[in-house]
């Protein structure tokens, strides 16, 4: 690289550079920035000597430059003023020297994973107004000598390990603007602390210990608060009134007790509000409709009771709106459904009734919208499937009933009408949902009519779900091999005929499987065995005529089976397999026509059996959770004891 040698300033932020760094540009005598920022395909190593001397700020963050933090490292960089050196290559670091770098106004060192305590001689880096140490894993408490940089304006000293009370010498950063201390282990009471704080606009607090809450009204510059995931009980304090210049708001993850308090409509500035996750109660009293910019209110698992606030109609910038996990009652308010700007739409969780609101069809933009677990009736609106933004359509477990409509939107991702009173058909325009992810129809008893082949068309299907309802006919054998995606296959509690798929390819992706409760024949196919992420297998209650599928035993990930009430017949002879259903916990085999004598050498194998303690979780969705307190064998209706002249009492299968 040939460069002038009266090159002062030499930027190549995010330039994709490769290979190795000439040392040389190091030295160039009138060198007074470098800044080499994200450029992870560089390395080379920072030169011991021949380094500018007028050398005042340089950047080496997200590179693979190696830096040796040692004295030829701090003789180099006697005029530095700037070091930024996040997630940088440090070899032998020894953090203590940077305190005699005097002139240092800026340094970055996030993101390294030093460890250790921060160096007591950083106390004499009195220059300095910006310090990022986020994510260094220091540990321990912060230093009072470290306190006494009575210049700094911003400081980050967020996901690390540092625990304890805040000191009271924290008073003395009297200029910092920006505090960061999130995702630490600080304790105890937050009390006077940041009384002189009064420069703060921004401050956050959240993932520790603090558990009282005494004031922070002094900070009347403050524009970003966030307290989130702490134990704060009781109320706000009052003095809160007095923070009007907050743009965003967060309360989350406490236990705070009480009704939003009403000095909150008073912040016409807030831009994000969430108190979600405490412990807040009562009827919602609080006129919202001064919060002219509010974009997102997030009030979800709480205590809230009577209806939703009529006055959240009026926030015509709102775009993220969360009641879930509440008590509120009576309709949703027509004006809800009439914000242009909202996207994301949760309102489940909740004892809400009556139809849903005729003026949801002029909503087009919403994405994302959860109705589930409350009590609305009626039909589903057709104009719901028209809206051409919407995503995630949530209405299970309410009332509604009728026949479901034909889509004509085709972006729906994750379908959910379960634990309704719907019945018909399958409308065919389901299955040209080219995005759909999800489809959960189960528990309406009245849907009928034949599973379309056509579902295979369905590329990115992960989750089909259509139990206990009246669908009748054969099972697609295409749904064992249309996609590598689809992790849950449920048809329990229907009037399906014919034979299970046998095409059970390679790379199948399935977890559960479930086909228990209908009329199905034939044998249990061997391809099975190409699951192998098979976790819950239930193929109970149907009248397949087999023999026990000894090929299952090498099903690494199965954990549940279950073939009751079939026609199987034969000895059960096994294992066949070294180690045969390594994490079987439920296995259930009654009422079928097995005999021989009893498996024990099944029975030693299961270890997983053994081992009460392990959680019985089947899927990682709860809603597809097959779990039990204990772990069981059911075989009640399956064993007889018969007896032979001149021999021990033998089991037999029944």
């Amino acid at each position: 690289m040939n460069l002038s040698s009266a090159l002062s300033t030499l930027q190549l932020r995010g330039c994709r550079l490769q290979g190795k760094f000439p040392d040389n540009i190091f030295g160039r005598s009138n060198l007074q920035l470098l800044n080499l920022l994200e450029n992870e395909y560089i390395d080379g190593s920072f030169p011991q000597i021949n380094v500018s001397s007028a050398l005042s700020s340089l950047d080496l963050s997200l590179t693979r430059i190696s830096v040796h933090l040692d004295h030829h490292f701090i003789r180099n960089l006697k005029s530095i003023k700037a070091l930024y050196l996040s997630s940088s290559n440090f070899v032998g670091s020894t953090l203590a020297l940077l305190g005699n770098l005097t002139q240092l106004i800026e340094l970055d060192l996030s993101s390294n994973f030093f460890g250790g305590h921060i160096p007591l001689a950083w106390g004499k880096l009195e220059q300095l107004n910006y310090l990022n140490l986020r994510s260094d894993n220091f540990m321990g408490s912060i230093p009072d000598d470290f306190l006494n940089l009575k210049q700094l304006r911003r400081l980050d000293l967020s996901y690390n390990s540092f625990e304890g009370h805040l000191p009271s010498s924290l008073g003395n950063l009297k200029q910092l603007s920006y505090l960061d201390l999130s995702t630490n282990n600080f304790t105890g009471q937050i009390l006077n602390e940041f009384t002189n704080l009064t420069q703060l606009t921004f401050l956050d607090l959240s993932y520790n210990n603090f558990y009282t809450l005494s004031s922070l009204g002094t900070l009347k510059q403050l524009t970003v608060l966030s307290l989130s995931n702490n134990n704060f009980t009781s109320r706000i304090p009052n003095d809160f009134g007095n923070l009007t210049q907050l743009t965003s708001l967060d309360l989350s993850n406490n236990n705070f007790q009480c009704r939003i308090p009403s000095f909150i409509s008073k912040f016409n500035l807030l831009h994000s509000l969430d108190l979600s996750s405490n412990n807040f109660s009562g009827q919602i009293s609080v006129d919202f409709s001064n919060l002219t910019q509010l974009s997102k209110l997030d009030l979800s698992k709480n205590n809230f009771g009577g209806q939703i606030p009529s006055s959240l109609g009026k926030l015509e910038k709102l775009h993220f709106l969360d009641l879930s996990f509440n008590n509120f009652t009576g309709e949703t308010p027509d004006g809800l459904f009439s914000l242009t700007q909202l996207s994301y739409l949760y309102l489940s969780n909740n004892r809400l009734i009556g139809p849903i609101p005729s003026q949801i069809s002029r909503h087009s933009g919403v994405m994302w919208l959860y109705l589930s677990h409350n009590l609305l009736h009626g039909t589903i609106p057709s104009s719901l499937f028209a809206m051409p933004s919407l995503q995630v359509l949530l209405l299970d477990n309410n009332l509604f009933s009728g026949h479901i409509s034909q889509f004509r939107s085709n972006s729906l991702q994750y379908i959910d009408f379960s634990h309704n009173k719907l019945h018909g058909l399958i409308p065919p325009s389901i299955f040209k949902l080219e995005n759909l992810v999800a489809l959960i129809l189960s528990s309406n008893d009245k849907l009928t009519g034949e599973i379309s082949p056509v579902i295979c068309k369905l590329q990115f299907l992960e989750i089909v779900d259509l139990s206990y309802n009246g669908f009748s006919g054969f099972i697609p054998q295409c749904l064992g091999n249309f996609n590598n995606s689809l992790a849950l296959l449920h048809l329990d509690a229907n009037n399906l005929q014919g034979t299970i798929p046998s095409t059970f390819s390679k790379g199948c992706s399935l977890r559960y499987l479930n086909f228990n409760g209908n009329q199905l024949k034939g044998v249990i196919p061997p391809s099975v065995i190409n699951c192998m992420n098979l976790e819950f297998l239930d193929l109970g209650n149907n009248i397949t005529d087999d023999t026990f599928p000894f090929f299952q035993e090498t099903l690494p990930e199965l954990q549940v089976l279950v073939l009751r009430s079939n026609k199987l017949h034969g000895f059960l002879e096994g294992p066949i397999a070294n180690s045969p259903f390594p994490k079987l916990r439920i296995f259930h085999l009654s009422n079928n026509s097995l005999g021989g004598p009893l498996p024990t050498g099944y029975f030693m194998n299961f270890k997983a059996m053994m081992n009460v303690g392990l959680d019985m979780k089947y899927m990682e969705d709860e809603s597809y959770d097959y779990s039990d307190k204990e772990t069981k064998m059911v075989c009640e209706d399956g064993w007889r004891r018969t007896k032979s002249k001149g021999k021990k009492d033998s089991e037999e299968w029944s």
